[in-house]
């Protein structure tokens, strides 16, 4: 029963909801965070409406008198309800509960009710009741918020009659307050209505409950053709191919009346069907709910239980479907004025407006109100006017419907407005109310009154308006609410702050008092009159005088078709009745307003159908006809045709035949298939060869045309860097979801729009960018840039095949990172699942969030626009710490990037527009938009398109005519086109005379309509052929569907230009047009990336739309005129008060994320110094444009008065660029710079250049240059138009063959602009924040506002911030390819591999994002290399190369010929290369001796850099799918625990227990014994000698390691080659944890507390004595197993930790020994099966050189001699001998000399060799001698190591074994005096080899019995160095040796006492003098144990 289900638990976790919850409070900034319960009750809810669904069903409208059921999924009948019988004896009367009580809302108004906390008045709607409203109070958990979301499901109320409370389900409580309901009761359908109490304490009906819809389900009502519904002859269900699928009103979801042509219905798989679009509400009681429209005889059967409100949706109360704003901001945007095109090309017009005939009923008005639209409406009036909807139910229309239009959209504006969002609607004790109806009327005639006479109202600045006045109305109690939010509020932007100015009302306009009484309905028909009183007839209210809304149109009808409101533009009806609410509608009837508004209905395809049918059709052909006559100058058809005869010339068919040619061509071919004019230039030109190319000679070339596209821009390669540090933060974060590691090459593919010119730009910029020679993908001398065309994709049908075969290269290839750049990403937003596969929409969703590339790991998506607004929408798959944006060049007038260009934008134009001094470069023409608007009236019926082109068109015929001087019939031609035109033309066709080499400007003319631009360029090249001007100019038509083609003389001219030697060239790309005198006609309903050449002088946009006002689209047009000009220097930065900005450009709103580089944002540099336009001013003498301005209407010609003064102009300075083919320029040329003065600062202060040339990929070669002064001369329009008169008026300075090229003076000068003057009214209006009022439009048409109580974008915004408001306030509509987005329930569902790079347009994107692919792949090889130590041997002259001991192919040393080769003392290690030289008899030291070194000697030794081998072993950073469970830290993997055990032994030379621990994994837990599972470990598990496993290595791996967690080389697993093997980390114990933390499944031995200060000594001593200790106990378990003791493997592996790759040498290479990469593996059991291994101490193998195994006469593969870095020890013979474990540097000298001389047999393994990374972090070398007093280093010489015993010295915190070995190794020239250089005469040291440095050399003898050493018969020794004596040094073994006079002595021990027994037991003072001053200690206080040592003299 009801709702019974409530509270049943989602799936989802708790603890992911409870994240959610805390991620949303600390983003939410005006929303109150919603509840965790809460969210885990609710259930995920579609959106209500598709946008744009065709066919399959429409949407339905719920208003306040249906009674519909709102969950029906079928159109089957209802299923009867019947309610319980009512108890015996209650009350059963409507309006009343059981027990009596009356519910009415009239009743109870001025009753006092008490309302429990936590519940709200609710307004009940009955059945049986339409007139009222019963009362109850429910809880508000139970209710949705304003976005019609978080409502509970289930119910919980109260009775306001009786008071009995806790009613829990709605069936019961609908029983009691008497519903008598037909259908199962539910609380979406009666709950209707928040009641509040207003200013009189008076109970009324508030805002709607915003219910939601039905899970996105639409139903499909089979009725015929009602409102919402779309006859179209198309057949397919395509939503992106029909009208409603991109109209805006499909895409604001608005309230919508749809003109619906009459046409028969179209056959759909066999049977009839009506198109249909979902259709959005009329009207709505409940803001969220659908309304149904058609009949209700099909209702549908209620649903068992209804959805939830979803958690994910928009914060808006309001649902797409109804009340969101337009993408374009007419008010009657979403009003669908629908044209089906009937196979035949005739229009049908006709439509259906709530025809009851025809089974459509409007449930909204009373059955028996109709009204008659009158006949021939449009014909009298030339009007079609249109009805907005207000407040009430319009009446239904008949009749003569189609001359009238009807939009819900200012409905829909006032319904969003007065649903407040809940934390403002309930917050304290008095609720705050929203705008009541008749304020929103007032405003609405407020607004309505200021309109200009041409102006349309736009449904933003109303929305700002009501905002305002409602934040006023209520600015204590929301100042109330927003400090009590403020500690939960995040930045400053999002708060609702009252802007400080009303947009678009006039200040003398007051607004009522607010907070006095409020307005009455009976005041407000007086109040709107007397306001529309102010604007004469322009606003008509009617307001007492009608009764109804029926009348008050019948009325407005009545005075429209007599003509009483020819001068009204809107009129306002308004009812007010006693007892009743206000009704409201308006309808606008001024002629410009209904064009516009009608022409705003049509989607921008549409639009474009319905011109080309115009065109097709002849409706236009009498415009045409008309335009050709030039009144009393005659006509110019005739004109033209006087100039062909005279020039001989057939005659060319008038316009009229020609436009009957063009259609009946165009009747055959589509506007794709038209012919390019290739055809008609090659046949007019294919004969003809240009004068300029033939006579052109040296003397006659223009010298200044430089071209330059390669060289990347310091900005750009910033901005790569930016990039690269974003794909490597995401490598670097804890997800694991791009590992770069596993990569070692780049791929790439780039999607471009579907525009051939984009298509070859990207192309050309791709191959000569060079990327694709430096990722290796083909060779440079082979690859031609036709074969770069594969890596660039056209989104069109040929895109899925390259797709999926990158989809299928990437599976196949993991380690290959593949980047899709998603270029111009903000084109094609639609989803794949609204449209059909042939619409050319839809594409990227379809591909790139496809399953396959979201989910491969090798995929990496970078979208690049300069309009990401589409893409950060609330459902945004881009993380916003993944956002790139482009940076700003300055920060506080410090030029960042040292640029020596500077971006010239839409911030800058509109700068221009505010200087006043100049001509702007943005600006409108008067006398244009006077034409076009007077032909408007005259011709009604066509669209406004048509008329604007023909219009532009002929004022550009007749410029030619009259520029061209041959019409010498008509002298007034100039007056029958416009100023600006006349300037455009005049410039183009006297550029090139002027130049040598006829280098000209480039016009742009944007055309949107293909089939406009088609006609305006045959009927321009028509013009220009009967003028004679085919060689002067080309005209180009640019469509995006064709290839680029100009004429074969122009192709040669250019060819000529760049030194082109390809006969085949031809130029691809607009940039390639570069000083090519041509107009480019560029057509397509919006440009598509399209780059244009520095040449572009002229940005004509005088007939784009003006229908369709989304920020995106007006940026987009406006962004065809960015540019880069030159910027030498920059001047002081003051930014003056009106420096306002529009974003898209990289300064203060796009100015982004320089948070390192910049501080607080600052404005444009332009806004102290506007650029002063020039065009041409000095040369190329033009007709005074320089007094025309935008605030001048200009009729005539005559009417321009020349300029009375001179004006400053900044004229160009060149900079030298050139193709990868092309010229550069002598530097001498680059001469001419003028200066300009900035404004407010006298003409005699000179300041630096401002702008200048252009660049578009690179840097500018910049050429050293004078700076000049020109000034304009006044031009009077008569004035002869010469060259000479041209030059005559510049500087004498600059010579004519400087001025001669106007192509190189425009490079520093950004085109100008010409706009529709309702854009240029927008564009240059600001709104209260300071910014222009398109910043505040809808961003893009396919997403929505998230309410309308949002707050206005900052100015001091970043592009950040501004992408954190969007993605706050904007959600995607359903036709988005987003809007699925939230499907998963996640509020941040971003794809972790996704990346957005933004910047303004023209800025060089594409430049930066190709460097970022060679960056990437070079830092992708980067990381496969590593740098390793690359030295030869030192002292390599003491290897003997002349006896061959073993043959060079011997695997293995035999034992007996080991003991034949003599032991190599001298070291050849070049690490050690500033030791101490061991004396070895026959040795010959170096005549120059051995350097000496600095401390840091082996940061600064020589390396090479390898690539890793695939044996290579890693560090932390490496983490391949193969390691993963090897590593163990993997998040995806479990992290393995790991146990700590304690190991105790017993050693000697300690005196005490070592207590060791061990960290063993559980998984590791096998290579160890217990006493029992889990219990004490007994021993490390040792394996027999005779075991052996190919998968094994036997001998465990010891690495001593410190400070290096990181990057230390622990991962083993592929060196090994995935071997079986025990390897252990020996740490010291404060790096424990850390070390644990980064290698968690590495088994870990911690070395005893004492040793957390011991060198690598220690840790060497400790693990060979635990080594030993283990392998006596090995011996003992296998002993009680009955294995035989001595089996027992004795070898352990001493490895550094630096060890990366081992290899093994070749001896096969004819070339000699070449070492190639091996496994440690393969390394180790070689070594392993050695037959005699056993009889050896000690192993190891050669360090790596690249000159190591060469040179060599023969190859010897064994020798004795000394191991470093990789040992393998024998632990059971070298028993005897230990390691010292007080030894910091030189230990392994020391170890192997004692094992050596101990007899034990070393080989070193020279077939094998080890390399070794560099790494300067961490390691044992790295000590820092610091004082005692301090824990910071100072700067302590070796001086101050030591100290004479009880003085004040300054102690040291460092151990003093270090101590002395570094005084001992920097000092001993001083202390042996006589040992320095002399190598015959060396220090004689007994049992220890201490490093005395480079320039001594030492002999070490062993004191030990039987101990091997060197002969020292005859040998005199200049020293003798006793370190720590035992017994076996005795006075006799000293006295073997023989002194030299004056020797030194030095005796070493612990401490004082010790140090004189040594002396005297030894017996020194015989033979050695010392004084009490030689007694010396470590500079270590005594609780430090310093050492002691003594000197002595020989006597």
């Amino acid at each position: 029963m009801g709702n019974s289900y409530a509270g049943q638990l989602r799936s989802t976790r708790f603890e992911e909801v409870l994240h959610n919850s805390i991620e949303a409070s600390l983003r939410s900034n005006t929303i109150v965070p919603r509840p965790v319960f809460t969210q885990l009750y609710l259930e995920t809810e579609q959106s209500l409406i598709q946008d744009g669904g065709l066919n399959t069903s429409a949407g339905r409208a719920l208003n306040e008198d249906e009674d519909d059921d709102d969950g029906s999924e079928s159109n089957s009948p209802p299923v009867p309800y019947q309610m319980k019988p009512p108890p015996e004896g209650c009350c059963t009367t409507d309006g009343f509960c059981q027990a009596g009580k009356d519910l009415r809302l009239s009743s109870l108004a001025s009753e006092s009710l008490d309302v429990p906390p936590g519940f709200l008045f609710v307004g009940v709607k009955s059945p049986s009741l339409p007139d009222n409203l019963l009362v109850c109070a429910v809880d508000r958990r139970f209710l949705p918020d304003e976005r019609g979301c978080n409502a509970l499901l289930g119910f919980s109320g109260n009775c306001m009659g009786c008071g009995e409370k806790g009613f829990r389900y709605f069936t019961e409580f609908s029983n009691h307050i008497n519903l008598k309901l037909s259908t199962q009761p539910k609380k979406q359908k009666h709950l209707k209505y928040h009641l509040y109490r207003n200013n009189q304490g008076v109970l009324v009906k508030g805002a709607p409950i915003c219910w939601r819809g039905n899970d996105g389900r639409m139903r499909q009502i089979r009725s015929s053709l009602s409102e919402g519904h779309l006859a179209s002859d198309e057949q397919p269900p395509n939503p992106a191919l029909a009208h409603a699928s991109h109209t805006p009103g499909s895409y604001t979801g608005s309230h919508v009346e749809a003109q619906v042509a009459e046409v028969p219905h179209t056959l759909l798989n066999g049977s009839h069907a009506v198109p249909s679009i979902s259709q959005p509400p009329l009207n709505q009681s409940g803001p969220g709910r659908p309304m149904a429209t058609g009949t209700h005889s099909n209702a549908a059967p209620p649903k068992k239980r209804h959805k939830g409100w979803s958690p994910e949706s928009s914060g808006s109360s309001l649902t797409e479907s109804t009340v969101k704003p337009p993408p374009s901001s007419s008010l009657a945007l979403s009003a669908l004025s629908v044209s089906s095109v009937i196979p035949n090309g005739a229009r049908s017009e006709s439509a259906v407006l709530q025809s009851s005939s025809r089974g459509s009923s409007n449930p909204l008005s009373p059955p028996d109100l109709s009204l008659i639209v009158p006949d021939q409406l449009l014909h009298a009036c030339r009007l079609q006017p249109v009805i907005f909807r207000g407040h009430g139910p319009l009446p239904q229309l008949t009749g003569n419907i189609s001359d009238v239009l009807v939009s819900s959209l200012l409905q829909s504006c006032y319904m969003s407005s007065q649903t407040l969002p809940r934390v403002y609607q309930h917050y304290g004790p008095s609720p705050i109310q929203p705008l009541s109806a008749e304020m929103q009327i007032l405003l609405t005639v407020y607004y309505l009154v200021q309109l200009g006479p041409e102006q349309v109202p736009l449904i933003e600045d109303l929305e700002q308006i009501f905002m305002r006045s409602w934040r006023e109305s209520h600015l204590s109690e929301i100042r109330q609410f927003q400090q009590s939010q403020t500690s939960g509020t995040q930045g400053r932007h999002y708060g609702m702050e009252t802007p400080s100015a009303l947009p678009g009302l006039p200040q003398h306009l007051s607004l009522p008092p607010h907070n006095q009484q409020p307005l009455t309905p009976s005041q407000l028909p007086w109040l709107a009159q007397l306001a529309a009183s102010s604007c004469g007839e322009g606003v008509v209210v009617m307001g007492e005088e009608v009764k109804s809304l029926a009348q008050g149109l019948q009325q407005m009808f009545a005075r429209l078709m007599e003509g009483r409101l020819e001068n009204t533009n809107y009129v306002v009806i308004i009812v007010t009745s006693p007892g009743q609410e206000t009704q409201s509608c308006i309808v606008a009837t001024g002629k410009h307003q209904c064009r516009a508004l009608a022409e705003s209905m049509f989607s921008p395809g549409d639009g474009l159908k319905e011109i080309s049918h115009q065109i097709y059709t002849g409706a236009a052909q009498e415009l045409i006809q008309y335009c050709n006559s030039l009144g009393q100058d005659g006509n110019m058809d005739s004109l033209l045709d006087s100039v062909s005869v005279d020039n001989n010339e057939p005659s060319t068919p008038s316009s009229s035949q020609e436009l009957a040619e063009d259609r009946s061509l165009n009747m055959t071919h589509s506007p794709k298939d038209t012919h390019s004019p290739k055809d008609s230039h090659k046949q007019s030109l294919k004969d003809t060869s240009s004068p300029k190319v033939t006579t052109s000679s040296p003397k006659d070339t223009c010298l200044e045309y430089t071209v330059e596209w390669r060289e990347v821009r310091p900005i750009q390669l910033a901005v790569a860097r930016k990039l690269l540090s974003h794909v490597c933060a995401i490598a670097d974060s804890s997800t694991q979801n791009l590992d770069l590691g596993s990569f070692n090459r780049v791929s790439f593919l780039i999607l471009v729009p579907p525009s051939e010119v984009t298509f070859q730009q990207t192309v050309f910029h791709l191959w000569n960018s060079g990327v694709l020679q430096e990722l290796g993908s083909s060779d440079q001398e082979c690859m031609s840039q036709k074969e770069a065309e594969r890596y660039v994709v056209k989104m069109d049908q040929s895109a899925q095949a390259q797709i999926d075969s990158l989809i299928q290269e990437a599976q196949s290839n993991s380690y290959t990172l593949y980047i899709l750049v998603h270029d111009h990403a903000h084109w094609d937003v639609c989803s794949s699942s609204c449209c059909s596969a042939d619409s050319g929409v839809g594409l990227v969703d379809k591909l790139l969030n496809s399953r396959q590339v979201t989910e491969a790991t090798n995929i990496l998506i970078l979208h690049v626009t300069s309009f990401p607004f589409a893409l950060q929408t609330q459902c945004t798959r881009i993380s916003p710490y993944n956002e790139i944006n482009w940076p700003s060049a300055f920060s506080n007038d410090v030029d960042l990037y040292h640029e020596r260009t500077r971006y010239f934008g839409v911030s800058e134009l509109l700068e221009t527009t505010r200087s006043g001094n100049s001509l702007p470069l943005m600006r409108y023409d008067s006398s244009f938009e006077s034409m076009a608007s007077t032909l408007g009236e005259r011709f009604p019926k066509l669209h406004s398109a048509v008329i604007r082109t023909t219009v532009l068109i002929r004022h550009y015929c007749v410029a030619l005519m009259a520029a061209s001087g041959k019409i010498s019939s008509s002298p007034n031609l100039h007056k029958h086109t416009s100023v600006e035109t006349m300037e455009i033309v005049q410039s183009l066709l006297s550029a090139a005379q002027q130049c040598p080499s006829h280098h000209g400007h480039m016009i742009l003319l944007r055309i949107p309509s293909l089939a406009l631009a088609v006609w305006a360029h045959r009927r321009l090249s028509r013009v220009r052929r009967q003028l004679g001007l085919e060689e002067s100019f080309e005209i180009i038509l640019g469509n995006p569907n064709q290839a680029l083609t100009i004429g074969q003389t122009f192709t040669d001219q250019i060819k000529i230009w760049l030194k082109i030697q390809d006969a085949d060239w031809i130029p691809r790309t607009y940039l390639e047009l570069e000083a090519l005198p041509c107009i480019l006609i560029l057509s397509g309903a919006e440009p598509l990336g399209e780059s244009l050449p520095r040449s572009l002088k002229y940005c004509d946009l005088r007939v784009i739309s003006c229908s369709y006002l989304q920020r995106t689209t007006l940026e987009q047009e406006l962004g065809l005129a960015a540019y880069l000009v030159k910027a030498e220097s920059r001047p002081p930065h003051n930014p003056g008060p009106g420096s306002d900005e529009i974003e898209s450009d990289a300064e203060k709103l796009s100015s982004t994320d320089n948070e390192e580089e910049e501080g607080q944002g600052d404005s444009p540099p332009s806004s102290t110094q506007p650029l002063q336009p020039c065009p041409d001013g000095a040369v190329d003498t033009l007709p005074a444009q320089s007094t025309t301005s935008q605030n001048v209407h200009k009729g005539t010609l005559d009417t321009i008065q020349p300029p009375s003064k001179p004006q400053n102009q900044v004229l160009p300075q060149t900079s030298t660029q050139s193709f990868s083919y092309l010229q550069t320029a002598p530097p001498h040329q680059n001469q001419l710079q003028v200066q300009s003065y900035p404004l407010g600062q006298p003409n005699s202060q000179l300041q630096p250049l401002l702008y200048g040339q252009v660049q578009l990929l690179s840097q500018t070669n910049s050429q050293p240059y004078t700076q000049t002064t020109s000034q304009q001369q006044p031009h009077s329009q008569a004035q002869t138009r010469s060259k000479s008169a041209s030059s005559g008026s510049s500087s004498p300075q600059t010579s004519s063959s400087h001025l001669s090229c106007s192509w190189a003076r425009g490079l520093s000068r950004p085109p100008s602009v010409l706009l529709p003057r309702a854009i240029y009214d927008i564009i240059t209006a600001s709104d209260s924040s300071g910014l222009p009022r398109c910043t505040s439009f809808l961003p893009h048409m396919s997403v929505a506002w998230a309410s309308s109580f949002r707050p206005l974008l900052s100015k001091m915004m970043t592009c950040t911030e501004q992408s954190l408001y969007y993605r706050q306030w904007t959600v995607p509509r359903s036709y988005h390819m987003d809007s699925c987005n939230r499907a998963e329930g996640r509020s941040d569902n971003f794809h972790p591999r996704r990346l957005l790079l933004s910047g303004p347009p023209q800025v060089g994107k594409t430049g930066a994002y190709l460097h970022f692919l060679g960056i990437l792949s070079r830092m992708l090889i980067r990381l496969m290399e590593v740098d390793i130590y690359d030295e030869e041997d030192i002292n390599s002259s003491a290897q003997t190369e002349g006896v061959q001991y073993h043959p060079p192919n011997s695997p293995w040393p035999n034992t007996e010929i080991m003991k034949k080769i003599p032991f190599d003392y001298t070291i050849h290690d070049a690490k050690y290369d500033d030791i101490s030289t061991i004396y070895c008899p026959g040795f010959k030291p170096r005549t120059d001796g051995n350097p000496v070194w600095q401390e840091d000697v082996y940061l600064r030794r020589r390396t090479t850099r390898i690539k890793l081998s695939k044996y290579a072993a890693y560090n932390t950073y490496h983490h391949c799918e193969q390691c993963h469970q090897y590593l163990g830290f993997n998040p995806r993997y479990q992290m393995y625990e790991s146990t700590l055990h304690a190991f105790t032994f017993t050693h000697l030379l300690l005196g005490e227990d070592i207590q060791l621990y061990f960290i063993i994994p559980k998984s590791k837990e096998h290579y160890f014994s217990f006493s029992q599972p889990g219990g004490q470990l007994e021993s490390l598990r040792l394996p027999l000698t005779s075991d052996w496993s190919p998968d094994c290595v036997k001998s465990p791996i010891f690495t001593p390691t410190t400070g290096r967690h990181e990057h230390g080389l622990f991962n083993l697993y592929h060196a090994m080659d995935g071997a079986s093997h025990l390897h252990i980390l020996v740490v010291k114990e404060y790096e424990m944890a850390v070390y644990k933390k980064y290698w968690p499944n590495h088994i870990m031995l911690v070395l005893p507390t004492v040793f957390n200060g011991a060198g690598i000594g220690a840790a060497h001593f400790l693990i060979k004595e635990l080594s030993y200790h283990n392998l006596e106990l090995e011996r003992s378990r296998r002993s009680e197993g009955g294995s035989p003791a001595v089996d027992v493997w004795p070898f352990i592996i001493l490895a550094d930790d630096s060890c990366v790759m081992w290899n093994a040498v070749d001896l096969d290479k004819p070339s000699g020994p070449v070492d190639h990469a091996v496994s440690l593996k393969q390394v180790l059991q070689h070594m392993e099966a050695c037959p005699d291994l056993a009889h050896f101490g000690l192993c190891g193998i050669r360090k790596w050189s690249s000159c190591g195994s060469t040179g060599f006469k023969h190859w010897e593969p064994f020798s004795r001699g000394h191991l470093h870095d990789f040992l393998f020890l024998n632990v059971d013979r070298s028993q005897n001998i230990q390691y010292n474990q007080n030894r910091f540097t030189c230990h392994d000298v020391d170890f192997t000399l004692r094992l050596h001389s101990a007899g034990l047999l070393v080989c070193k393994f020279n077939n094998f060799s080890v390399m070794k990374k560099q790494i300067a972090i961490g390691g044992y070398k790295t000590f820092i001698i610091k004082t005692k007093m301090t824990d910071v280093s100072t700067s302590v010489g070796p001086s101050q190591y030591i100290c004479a015993p009880d003085s004040k010295h300054l102690f040291l915190a460092t151990p003093a074994q270090l101590l002395l070995e570094k005084y001992l190794q920097h000092t001993s020239q001083k202390l042996f005096p006589l040992s320095t250089k002399n190598y015959t005469h060396p220090v004689l040291t007994v049992d220890c080899y201490l490093n005395l440095g480079p320039e001594v050399t030492v002999c070490f003898v062993s004191s030990r019995p039987h101990s091997v050493n060197v002969g020292t018969t005859g040998l005199l020794f200049s020293g003798l160095l006793l370190c720590f004596p035992d017994t076996f040094v005795t006075p006799g073994f000293l006295k073997k040796f023989t002194f030299l006079k004056g020797a030194t002595l030095c005796v070493i021990s612990a401490d004082r006492s010790s140090l004189r027994q040594t002396v005297g037991r030894l017996e020194l003072e015989e033979e050695w003098r010392f004084r009490l001053s030689d007694e010396f200690q470590t500079a270590n206080a005594k609780e430090d144990r310093p050492l002691f040592f003594l000197t002595g003299k020989h006597i």
